[in-house]
């Protein structure tokens, strides 16, 4: 099966999208859903996909504060701007096509895996768009959604500084005001994707930073957002500094940025820029996630193509039972991964269309299982892939070593793995002393029978946990990253078996992944039941 088919088949028969569009008044029928997710999988196969491996050669350049890109991603942006796909999700009302969000995390998956680092700037700008839809004043949205909706400009996110990378509390950036509502930002943001670029017109940097007067730690932090042109013409005072040298993804610019004095604009309330930027980080990290898939998704296409046609012993090597083991563990979790971010993108679409608070907590929930848990299987199945192709694999022309590269990146930023497992525990299990994560296992283990144990084993760890958490944070902490890959092998595996229902063919599939993989999940929970017992080992 194809990853267009497995699209449609878990956006119009396990998520159920049909259903859910009708149920908000404007339904999407099945053959449009399919219409629409072959269309995208056309324009990344044919503009994208053809040039990732020149755009990796080639690189991000940086030389006197001017970035330019590959050549061929100046025409591959044009091509990206006249394909509407950036505002498929975005509102009519801003230029956009006003489509749930699964059918984005559909495009994203498909553009990740033809060139995660061309996409990384249109991800970040659907973050943009997501975070000023829901904090612009009306006149900054008139302003500035429209040429971000239609992709003309792209956005960025700024806030990691030297000395303050998961700790945003000590952050240094500075707001002194100019009057009428403009700010000048004065300080230094590192690790900026798309921070600067020679593809669009104009970039909009959205930036943590401390007003004069600004009580420290987080409750002193705002968001301003500061154009690289301004209206008026002219360049801002803003400019990058260098870009790094990186493992991967070296199409994609990733900028020191110097704000000497840029003039800004106040986004949402003065002192509340972490709960504005939390609709952009979580938006990211949800399609940070699904480039995981996408890399797997990459891996997997080139390790199969590479096994069919190399013959070794008499027979190709996909009929080598451990290279057709390997092959079956990588489209296991591949296709899991992209049911399990579908569904987390079906929760918001409910809660989107259908004022569904239930839905809400659902996207909550497994949003730092979807980052961290996708991702981790992406760069285990780029190792697979290497391992498939052998010799073969560790040289670059293959593209699986590139693979290898790229899907690196995925588990640390946006919030390292770890910090997501640990806001899976202490923010998203504590708050309601774990009842939201208790009634998604009752639904797992009501699924199919061969989920029901570790489903009970893992509800089991779960108030194992929420105890813990009580009597030593540290210990319970250092648990979390265990409890977060249990959950994700286990919820996997509820999406094969929901796909297996509503598609007899990916019965076979699913039942490798409930027999040979679904026992991880039972392995990382008694991992941690015997943690539980042990303190952490001195420091040394």
């Amino acid at each position: 099966m194809s990853v267009t088919d497995d699209l449609v088949l878990g956006l119009t028969r396990v998520i159920d999208l049909p259903g859910l569009t009708e149920a908000a008044g404007a339904q999407l029928g099945a053959d449009d859903i399919a219409a629409l997710v072959e269309e995208a999988a056309r324009f990344t196969g044919e503009k994208m996909a053809p040039g990732w491996q020149q755009a990796d050669r080639h690189g991000a350049r940086y030389a006197n504060g001017t970035v330019t890109c590959p050549p061929h991603y100046t025409q591959l942006m044009r091509d990206w701007i006249d394909s509407g796909w950036q505002g498929i999700a975005a509102p009519v009302e801003h230029g956009g096509q006003g489509l749930p969000h699964a059918l984005w995390i559909a495009v994203t998956e498909l553009a990740s895996a033809a060139d995660m680092a061309f996409f990384l700037g249109p991800v970040l700008t659907a973050g943009a768009i997501d975070l000023l839809v829901g904090h612009a004043t009306p006149d900054q949205a008139e302003r500035w959604l429209p040429k971000l909706v239609s992709g003309e400009w792209t956005g960025t996110m700024c806030l990691t500084e030297p000395q303050a990378g998961s700790d945003l509390s000590a952050l240094r950036c500075r707001a002194e005001p100019l009057g009428e509502g403009r700010y000048a930002l004065h300080g230094q943001k590192i690790y900026i994707t798309w921070g600067e670029h020679d593809l669009t017109e104009n970039i909009l940097h959205l930036v943590l930073a401390r007003l004069p007067g600004a009580p420290e730690g987080s409750r002193g932090i705002s968001l301003f957002a500061a154009p690289k042109m301004l209206a008026e013409g002219g360049r801002n005072a803003l400019r990058c500094g260098g870009i790094e040298h990186k493992l991967g993804i070296h199409a994609s610019p990733t900028c020191i940025m110097l704000f000497d004095g840029a003039e800004a604009e106040l986004v949402g309330e003065p002192g509340r820029g972490l709960n504005a930027m939390f609709a952009m980080m979580n938006a990211a990290r949800l399609a940070v996630g699904v480039q995981g898939v996408g890399q797997g998704a990459r891996a997997l296409a080139l390790a199969e193509a590479y096994a069919a046609q190399r013959s070794q012993n008499g027979r190709n090597i996909d009929q080598h039972p451990d290279v057709a083991r390997m092959l079956a563990e990588m489209r296991a979790t591949t296709l899991a991964g992209r049911l399990l971010a579908l569904e987390a993108a079906a929760a918001l679409d409910r809660h989107h269309l259908l004022g569904d608070e239930a839905g809400a907590t659902r996207l909550a929930l497994l949003t730092p299982i979807v980052k961290a848990w996708c991702t981790d299987r992406g760069v285990e199945n780029a190792s697979l892939g290497i391992q498939v192709h052998g010799g073969m694999g560790f040289v670059e022309d293959s593209g699986a070593a590139q693979v290898m590269r790229d899907a690196r990146i995925a588990p640390i930023y946006e919030g390292t793995n770890g910090i997501q497992a640990i806001d899976l525990l202490v923010r998203k299990l504590a708050r309601d002393e774990g009842v939201a994560m208790r009634a998604l296992l009752a639904e797992v283990a009501a699924t199919d029978p061969r989920l029901a144990p570790a489903s009970a084993r893992l509800a089991a760890v779960t108030d194992l946990l929420l105890g813990l958490q009580g009597k030593d944070a540290d210990l319970a902490q250092s648990l979390a990253a265990a409890y977060l890959d249990a959950s994700g092998w286990l919820l996997g595996g509820w999406m094969l078996a929901r796909a297996a229902a509503a598609s007899p063919d990916r019965a076979a599939l699913a039942g490798f992944y409930l027999a040979r993989l679904l026992p991880r999940a039972e392995a990382r929970c008694l991992e941690i039941e015997q943690g539980a017992l042990l303190p952490l080992p001195p420091h040394h």
